[in-house]
This record gives C-alpha cells, sequence and structure tokens, in this order.
C-alpha cells in the first residue's frame, strides 16, 4: 500500500475529516474524467 494511502485511510478516521472527503467526491470525480478525457484526446491527436 502506498504511503498516501495509508495517510488517507488514517485520515479517514476522523468524522470531520471523512465528511469533508466524501462531500468532496463528486468534484473530484469530475476533475479525474475531464483529465483522463484531455489524456485520451491528446493521446488520439499524436496518432
Amino acid at each position: 500500500m502506498s504511503e498516501f494511502r495509508e495517510f488517507l485511510n488514517e485520515q479517514l478516521q476522523d468524522d470531520e475529516f471523512r465528511e469533508q472527503w466524501e462531500k468532496n467526491q463528486p468534484e473530484m470525480d469530475l476533475i479525474r474524467a475531464d483529465l483522463y478525457t484531455s489524456l485520451l484526446q491528446n493521446i488520439d491527436a499524436r496518432e
């Protein structure tokens, strides 16, 4: 397990932190999807 994942798991045991983390997940999912789409478009443009 990565150091980040270990740290995150520890932080998620804090109720306030976990609440904020979960609250922000939908936005983070959109950001990840947008970055992934941009990456795929850049790869397709090079081919």
